[in-house]
């Protein structure tokens, strides 16, 4: 007979194998602590750094862009403003032999030598002579007696009445 004091415990050897591969802290390990565990890799600081300054940089260009057009959309509005004012003061500066309505279209004129005239007369309405010099524009009496310029300028040959 064999002698029982002898006999290996498969079991408790199978434990202490297990032991050894499996670690007291598994999150201060750099690589799987278990069979399909997740390989924990080191990332490069510095290619972080520089996929998110990227990603920065392009977001602000994009939002700059956007202020730039928002800027472009306001000035031309302020230069739009600008002309009502300077076309408003020569209107109520000019010669007018009539009381101009609200909603209404009309002409204003330069004549040299004189004040400017407002008309309610187009300038492809005079025939083969306008009487004026230069065409100024044509604009349209508003509710809060300003003034809405739709043409202005020489060229009156492109002007639709």
């Amino acid at each position: 007979m064999k002698d029982h004091k002898n006999k290996v415990n498969i079991d408790q050897i199978d434990l202490e194998k297990e032991k050894e591969k499996i670690s007291d802290n598994p999150g201060l390990i750099s690589f799987a602590h278990h069979i399909g565990g997740v390989v924990i890799k080191a990332e490069d600081r510095g290619k972080i750094k520089g996929r998110a300054m990227a990603a920065m940089r392009e977001q602000a260009e994009k939002q700059l862009g956007q202020l730039y057009d928002q800027m472009q959309v306001l000035a031309k509005q302020a230069n739009a403003i600008k002309e009502r004012v300077e076309v408003s003061g020569r209107i109520y500066n000019s010669q007018i032999n009539f009381e101009p309505l609200i909603g209404h279209t009309y002409f204003l004129y330069e004549k040299e030598g004189e004040n400017d005239v407002l008309s309610m007369i187009g300038p492809k309405e005079w025939g083969k002579k306008m009487p004026f010099n230069k065409f100024i524009a044509k604009v349209k009496l508003l509710s809060d007696h300003t003034w809405d310029v739709y043409y202005q300028g020489e060229n009156f040959n492109n002007l639709h009445e």
